[in-house]
């Protein structure tokens, strides 16, 4: 990027900043009782049930305000991130350690004023296989939501977090940035799965950095359904151990006048360690960024990165963008990328059957939007797939 164009991004992003006031200037809410049902209706659109019974926790923030924080079973610690910080005397082996504080003005403003976030962590050998669930919800207008969440499964553990992000249907306007750092030990699983629904005039910035250490896998399931004004994500992984594992999934959809700016990158510092980077996207008329970067580092590595596009509209645009890094020989890195519109044949062959043709075409999109995921468990796979079907329905 040369210095004009870092210059010119930096003047937008901090443009962008100055556009919406403070969450601690907006009305928190401290307790559940006190949303609607419109708040819950879109809770869990957005794949939170708070009143869900196979949910092991709960967290969710409103604006700036922790609306509710419980965790049901022993071996799990999960603390707005406020509370972490005073407990454990400012996390120093893990607070802005995979993501800098000055990677650029989001991170630095978040660094500066913190509305909180979550800590979680799985104790050593602490295995669960039911959900916890959180929630950043912004429920003021023309509020900006600074959060950074650190989440740790310690050596042995596993831990599946389902995290949505939302908006108060009625609102209009926002920015949420969100910093997250995850730490995954020694022979440690953690699945983390991000449902976004968002308002139409909403800004996204996540930042977020990934380690994982020797035997250690993490999986990252990432769903954006609906209409958003721009969001910029780039999570970076590190395989720091042999063997270490590292999946990005991704579903996207931009209608029109949504401007959609992820990926990830994976490097791999660790002999034998493996990646994928799966995206599926789909243009409705808006633009989507599918962004895909590999670094080889170490021997034995594999690594491969897919990205799948399918432009419902003459105006739509989307741009993949692929990249391959090897720093040594002994390597297997791969990638394949494809860009189409639905075929006509197909259409025709459903049609055929006694499908209408938006019927037809509505069958193709949901299969191509199919988000089973190998390795999920049965109850957050369904809930992932639940999600993505109350999604579908406002598309």
């Amino acid at each position: 990027m040369s210095v004009l164009e870092n210059s010119k991004n930096v003047s937008e992003d901090e443009e962008i900043l100055e556009r919406f006031r403070p969450a601690s200037e907006a009305e928190s809410v401290r307790d559940v009782s006190q949303l609607g049902e419109e708040d819950l209706n879109k809770l869990r659109q957005t794949g939170v049930d708070l009143d869900a019974g196979d949910r092991i926790g709960t967290f969710l923030q409103t604006n700036c305000g922790v609306t509710k924080c419980e965790c049901q079973v022993q071996g799990v610690e999960m603390l707005p991130m406020t509370e972490a910080l005073k407990k454990y005397d400012g996390l120093s082996e893990y607070w802005w350690k995979l993501v800098s504080p000055d990677k650029d003005a989001f991170t630095r403003e978040t660094a500066r004023d913190l509305d909180n976030g979550y800590f979680i962590r799985a104790l050593p050998g602490q295995k669960v296989v039911y959900p916890l669930q959180t929630c950043l919800y912004i429920r003021s207008d023309n509020v900006a939501q600074r959060v950074h969440n650190v989440i740790i499964a310690e050596e042995g553990s596993e831990l599946h977090v389902i995290t949505g992000c939302a908006t108060h249907p009625h609102l209009t306007s926002g920015l949420h940035i969100g910093v997250s750092e995850f730490f995954v030990k020694k022979g440690a699983k953690l699945v983390f799965t991000m449902v976004h629904n968002w308002g139409e005039e909403i800004y996204v910035r996540p930042r977020t950095g990934i380690r994982v250490e020797e035997d250690g896998i993490f999986i990252s399931n990432y769903v954006s359904l609906k209409g958003v004004k721009s969001i910029q994500t780039f999570p970076t992984a590190t395989l720091a151990g042999a063997r270490a594992l590292v999946r990005f999934n991704s579903v996207i959809v931009a209608p029109e006048g949504a401007h959609i700016d992820s990926g990830a990158r994976v490097i791999h510092e660790g002999p034998e360690s493996k990646s994928e980077i799966i995206s599926r996207t789909i243009s409705y008329g808006g633009t989507v960024i599918a962004r895909g970067h590999l670094v080889g580092k170490a021997s034995d590595i594999k690594a491969h990165l897919e990205c799948q596009g399918l432009m419902l509209s003459e105006h739509g645009v989307i741009h993949a963008i692929p990249e391959l890094e090897a720093h040594i020989a002994d390597v297997d890195m791969s990638h394949e990328a494809a860009v189409g519109r639905i075929a006509r044949e197909e259409i025709e062959y459903l049609m055929a059957r006694g499908l209408s043709e938006e019927e037809a075409t509505s069958t193709i999109v949901r299969g191509f939007l199919n988000v089973k995921i190998d390795g999920l468990p049965r109850e957050l796979e369904e809930e992932l797939q639940a999600a993505v079907d109350e999604c579908q329905k406002g598309m």
